[in-house]
């Protein structure tokens, strides 16, 4: 009796799936906590609170335009 091997291997498909898109999601949040911790510490460093809520907000508008336009391309 020959054993197939198919459905294990289809059913391995969606979990890496899953997987990398965890990871990409997990990384995409990431980044985000770094680019506020980072504006914050830029902001007491200049000592004004405007210089850290623009790099807070290039820092969003930037993670905006990068999720629209990976959407887009699909």
């Amino acid at each position: 009796m020959a054993t197939d091997m198919t459905p294990a291997r289809d059913a391995a498909a969606p979990a890496a799936r899953v997987r990398r898109t965890n990871v990409r999601t997990a990384l995409v949040l990431a980044s985000i906590a770094v680019v506020f911790f980072l504006g914050i510490v830029f902001a007491k460093f200049m000592g004004d609170g405007s210089s850290g809520m623009t790099v807070l907000g290039a820092g969003v508008l930037l993670f905006l335009v990068l999720a629209i336009g990976r959407n887009l391309r699909k």
